[in-house]
């Protein structure tokens, strides 16, 4: 995969550093919920313009993609002077959808902050639809998917929400 910086421990393309700004945190002094997503929606626009899938592809193509569902998991706490990265790795992909995982992680010191799993749907701005990829954004897409089938499914795909009890 040469248009992307993989990690070399799971294999997921991985984006620069991007910084905790101060609207992020809240009044626990941590990163609110919502920017965890935020976050994550950053790391996949840096990604995703490396295969074309950036804003100019709306302008130019007058289509785009749109979230169709997402689950995030808070694992650990980021605070403001915490440098972070987002890895994503597709999952699956098909002529119209992508079904990526994401994982923010601690720049420096590596340790896994959270996860987000998401399905997205290519759309033709036009007629607000859904519309298969062009061919050379689907052979981007394929290619990458191709490179990440070689790495276990990472821990957490496809968890079912729901309080866990213990048998008593």
């Amino acid at each position: 995969m040469t248009q992307f910086d993989l990690c070399p421990d799971t294999g997921l393309a991985i984006t620069p550093r991007m910084a905790i700004r101060p609207e992020m945190i809240d009044y626990n002094g941590h990163v609110n919920v919502a920017f965890y997503v935020k976050l994550f929606d950053e790391g996949l626009d840096m990604l995703f313009e490396r295969i074309g899938l950036s804003e100019s592809y709306v302008r130019t193509r007058n289509m785009s993609f749109f979230a169709m569902e997402l689950h995030v998991r808070y694992l650990r706490e980021v605070h403001l002077t915490d440098p972070v990265q987002a890895r994503i790795r597709i999952l699956d992909v098909d002529a119209k959808r992508i079904h990526y995982w994401m994982e923010l992680i601690h720049a420096e010191e590596r340790w896994l902050s959270a996860t987000m799993e998401s399905i997205s749907i290519h759309i033709d701005m036009a007629t607000r639809k859904p519309a298969p990829f062009p061919d050379d954004i689907m052979a981007r897409l394929e290619a990458w998917h191709r490179d990440s089938q070689c790495r276990e499914r990472p821990d957490g795909v496809g968890q079912v929400i729901g309080i866990r009890r213990k048998p008593s």
